[in-house]
């Protein structure tokens, strides 16, 4: 039987997922990871190529063993990764500089750019889908000012998934599904915006061989076989953006399809036609892996990590499973606690409030553990639920279900809060990991296993569980969210005028 090898280089992990020609999970291995801050540049989050790259590696050597497979039977691997992040090459291929996705060091660039260049930031968005917030060209001018010697050393930019794939192949390629976030590929052509460099005065000649999702690039090589466990030879396949990859492994593949990827970022995707963008810049258009699709997109910001942080503060040594338990027995609206975490998608003026719980009380049943765990995952898909009007009322088009996946799909109890909340039906597929099933989709169709990635992202879903909302929760909730978003507004003022500080800001803002 062959096998498939999806290969995830998550914000918040690196993980490992083998798949059979089903589609069915054989076995998995994963690593939580952190990425470190240089202390010297304040918002910088640096990307560790080889400590992530031995994780990476050990993970595929622990799926090859537990799953009991030869590895002469993994037909094809692929990888998919958190996008914006990026690696830079010399010309011998070897990382010279890498960040993680949400490095925001770049501030004074960004408002330099803002200065100079007058309306580029509204043409590159018109363009690529994208803002500076999470962009390439700014952190390209802070290398050009705080590490001129390396940007001058710099042959090739890959996205972290392009770079697992050299790693593995020896391949400089750039894909459009990730490399589209550093806003520099043209959503409808996906050529490099060389002219937006050159503008600036930044190298225009930094991007590879371009390939789609699905295409094989090469090979594995002999010293990455000894490394991952792989067979040298074993085809390896394009893969592209984790967003992207998990809606390809839901069979998001049609226009006005919608779907939640919940995992440390929650992002609400909706696939739109080549020529839509936002006039008012508070979405981000990606492209698709699909020919003729894009997505436009709104994100939540640090979902995951924020249950991650409760859990190891709070959780006093219980895990997930137990904490959600006794949070069950919380009535909806969990007491009116309002938390304050990631706001809704304001891309072209993107911060968010400092980490706050307001509204507590000092009854212990009322503001205690269990109450705040379910304030949490109500408050993730109030902002979700925002953030998808805001993109329905782009589309002009409202369906009747999205699709929930990632690792808060796991959780009935949750899928069925988002129910609710957004007043959709949601469906979670039986395998929760799309973006690692997507991904190994991809590995397959470049193997040949799929004609097309429409057909292979529609092969695989499997629908695992439908939740119909409950209207009867519905006034509940829409009073809920309008006090949230009152509240919200009064802690980004408290942001605005130095009284806190950020969760998280975009370069600039």
């Amino acid at each position: 039987m062959p096998y498939f090898l999806a290969i995830d280089a998550g914000t918040g992990s690196g993980r490992a997922v083998l798949f059979d020609e089903t589609g069915a999970e054989i076995a998995a291995s994963g690593q939580e990871w952190w990425h470190v801050a240089d202390p010297r540049y304040p918002g910088s989050m640096d990307f560790d190529t080889e400590g992530n790259w031995a994780i990476l590696a050990r993970c595929c050597r622990e799926v090859i063993a537990r799953s009991g497979v030869d590895p002469a039977e993994i037909r094809a691997v692929s990888a998919t990764a958190m996008r914006e992040a990026f690696v830079l090459h010399d010309a011998t291929g070897r990382e010279i500089w890498a960040c993680a996705n949400v490095d925001a060091r770049a501030g004074a660039e960004v408002r330099e750019l803002k200065e100079d260049h007058p309306g580029l930031e509204a043409q590159i968005y018109a363009r690529s889908g994208q803002t500076y917030a999470l962009g390439a060209l700014p952190r390209l001018a802070w290398l050009r000012r705080h590490a001129p010697e390396t940007l001058a050393r710099a042959r090739s930019l890959t996205m972290l998934s392009d770079w697992i794939l050299y790693r593995l192949s020896g391949e400089l390629t750039l894909e459009p599904s990730n490399g589209g976030t550093t806003g520099l590929l043209d959503l409808r052509t996906r050529a490099p915006l060389t002219d937006a460099l050159a503008t600036v005065g930044l190298p225009t000649d930094l991007f590879p061989r371009g390939v789609t999702t699905g295409e094989v690039v090469g090979e594995v090589q002999t010293a990455a076989a000894a490394e991952t466990g792989l067979a040298p030879g074993t085809l390896v396949v394009a893969g592209g953006g984790d967003c992207q990859t998990g809606a390809l492994g839901l069979g998001i593949v049609r226009e006005g399809d919608c779907a939640v990827l919940g995992g440390t970022f929650w992002q609400q995707v909706v696939n739109v036609p080549l020529t839509l963008t936002d006039p008012t810049m508070n979405l981000r258009i990606n492209p698709h892996m699909v020919a003729g699709l894009n997505q436009a997109e709104a994100i939540s910001f640090f979902v995951g990590a924020v249950m991650r942080w409760f859990r190891d503060s709070f959780g006093q040594g219980r895990d997930y499973t137990a904490l959600e338990a006794d949070s069950m027995q919380v009535p909806p609206g969990a007491h009116g606690i309002i938390p304050i975490f990631s706001d809704v998608m304001r891309y072209g003026d993107w911060f968010h409030a400092a980490p706050s719980l307001l509204n507590l009380s000092l009854d212990p049943a009322a503001s205690g553990p269990a109450a705040i765990f379910r304030a949490l995952q109500e408050n993730a898909a109030i902002v979700a639920r925002r953030n998808l009007e805001s993109v329905f009322a782009l589309t002009g088009h409202r369906p009747e279900r999205l699709v929930f996946a990632g690792g808060a799909a796991k959780s009935a109890h949750w899928s069925q809060i988002l129910a609710d909340v957004t007043g959709l039906t949601v469906v979670t597929p039986e395998v929760k990991e799309a973006t690692a099933q997507g991904c190994a989709s991809a590995a397959a169709t470049g193997a040949g296993h799929f004609a097309s990635l429409a057909e292979a992202g529609g092969a695989w879903m499997r629908i695992d569980r439908t939740f119909t909302p409950d209207p009867a929760l519905r006034p509940l909730y829409d009073e809920a969210g309008d006090r949230w978003a009152r509240a919200y507004a009064a802690q980004r003022g408290l942001v605005q005028d130095g009284t806190a500080t950020a969760m998280w800001r975009a370069p600039g803002t």
